[in-house]
């Protein structure tokens, strides 16, 4: 049995701690059919405490499980939460981090601050090139000096023989001292004990501290900041931080990684490119993505307009009312989400987009089933969710003309919110267009009809759906029927 509760915040980083859990001998299984999941999961095994895929969830089960085995009288074992620079920049994690330091719930958080926050790093935005998230440079900014680490415990432990009324003076002036030199206490102010930064490299040195932290009779919660270096030992990972971040095959001494050849474009970069077509003809065009500029293609756009591109870090809520505060003042915004993830924006969507009738774009990309990712990045549901709401436009691309000409209609559409879904993957290689047209968006085609055909329509919400994944398996086997 596991002493300690270890959760992993999106959990990209559990590969070794699943071979060091024993489960080794199915690494070479790893994310393929029958093997085991690339992300932590309950049902695969004791020592993966919570599930993940999404970010910014370790701290809030953390502080769930310290409460419970407080209440339950349970062995006081440590509950410990793992999160990046990037799951951090997410609300939720500062939701937790509250509420725990509120409740002073025996925790560790671990911050592993590795400066990416966004795929990839230096997306050409309108902040600049650097991780769209102000903790980072808050974090990079936060005091290394050994000599003041080593003065504040000698100030602490001095402090110690000091009455009481003298020792709160004291206090005060270490936090006034520690503002000064690195720019605030952040987590100190939300009720965590911070520790470092520290080397998360430097195993001589880390050891002993989690050790210290292990054995600690703390009644609140802590924060040990790791400063890293993502893909460290391994030059072709620190070299290219983002092709490394999920490889298909590799060659372990060049890391060069074997892909299939494609006769035919993404459909990420299709849309991307289109969307760059859309902007030049208007400059009310802007782009927005939620920490995943090269998974939506905002990378591409970012390039040709970077100033209009805009990456709001793991913050879909955000991302979706930032859309919708655009749109009254008249910008044209899309905001490009993987489905999954806009899960995490629904009541933007109802509330602050639909309900408003606002003319905000919103493109799912990863509409479907996504392969080796699994059951947390399926883009199965948005047809469900978003398909009860009133005043949306939903269409959905059977091939790369209609992703080309869905791109137009939704930057000529202003009479309320669209939304463009598509699959991971490459279209068809269909014939280039030689001119863009918008579609009338009351109007569907039937490539082909059937023995019985139902059309669904509401008042409330309109479709053009072809399921471009699916077209054309359907229509080859249409002879069949």
């Amino acid at each position: 049995m596991p002493e300690d509760d270890i959760i992993w915040d999106v959990s990209h980083q559990c590969y070794p701690h699943k071979i060091l859990t024993g489960r080794r001998d199915k690494m070479s299984g790893l994310r393929q059919l029958g093997g085991i999941s690339g992300f932590c999961k309950r049902k695969e095994s004791e020592y993966d405490s919570f599930g993940a895929g999404h970010s910014s969830t370790s701290i809030s089960a953390a502080q769930g499980m310290s409460v419970a085995k407080s209440l339950l009288n349970k062995r006081k074992n440590n509950c410990i939460a793992v999160i990046g620079d990037g799951a951090i920049t997410g609300g939720m994690a500062y939701e937790a981090m509250n509420n725990a330091g509120y409740l002073r719930s025996r925790m560790i958080v671990v911050l592993n601050d590795n400066g990416q926050v966004s795929l990839p790093t230096g997306t050409q935005t309108a902040g600049g090139v650097v991780p769209a998230s102000q903790l980072s440079a808050y974090t990079s900014n936060l005091l290394v000096s050994k000599p003041f680490q080593d003065f504040r415990d000698f100030a602490k432990n001095v402090n110690r023989l000091f009455p009481e009324n003298v020792q709160d003076i004291n206090k005060r002036l270490d936090e006034y001292a520690r503002g000064m030199v690195s720019g605030g206490t952040l987590f100190e102010e939300l009720g965590f004990y911070y520790v470092g930064p520290v080397d998360g490299h430097d195993l001589e040195n880390l050891v002993p501290i989690l050790e210290k932290l292990r054995d600690s009779d703390s009644t609140k919660p802590v924060l040990l900041h790791l400063k890293t270096t993502k893909g460290y030992g391994y030059p072709p990972a620190e070299q290219a931080s983002d092709k490394m971040h999920g490889v298909a095959k590799f060659d372990l001494a060049t890391g060069v990684q074997v892909k299939g050849k494609s006769i035919a474009p993404s459909l990420t970069s299709i849309f991307a490119n289109s969307l760059i077509d859309a902007a030049t003809e208007d400059r009310s065009v802007v782009g927005i993505t939620a920490a995943m500029p090269g998974g939506t293609g905002m990378d591409i756009f970012g390039r040709r307009f970077p100033k209009r591109t805009y990456d709001v870090g793991i913050a879909e809520q955000h991302a979706v009312t930032f859309a919708a505060g655009m749109a009254c003042e008249g910008l044209k915004p899309f905001c490009c989400i993987y489905s999954t993830f806009l899960q995490r924006g629904y009541d933007q969507v109802v509330h602050d987009v639909a309900t408003q009738n606002l003319p905000v774009r919103l493109i799912l990309d990863r509409a479907g089933v996504v392969g080796n990712d699994g059951p947390t990045h399926h883009g199965c549901y948005d047809l469900a969710y978003l398909g009860c709401i009133p005043n949306l436009t939903i269409m959905a691309p059977a091939d790369e003309i209609d992703l080309k000409n869905m791109v137009m209609t939704c930057a000529a559409f202003d009479d309320g919110p669209t939304v463009l879904r598509y699959p991971r993957g490459t279209g068809y290689g269909a014939e280039k267009l030689q001119k863009l047209f918008g579609f009338k968006l009351e109007n569907g085609e039937i490539p082909a009809k059937g023995k019985e055909v139902k059309n669904y329509c509401t008042s409330h919400c309109r479709f053009r759906l072809s399921l471009c994944s699916a077209t054309n398996i359907f229509l080859s086997a249409f002879p069949l029927q």
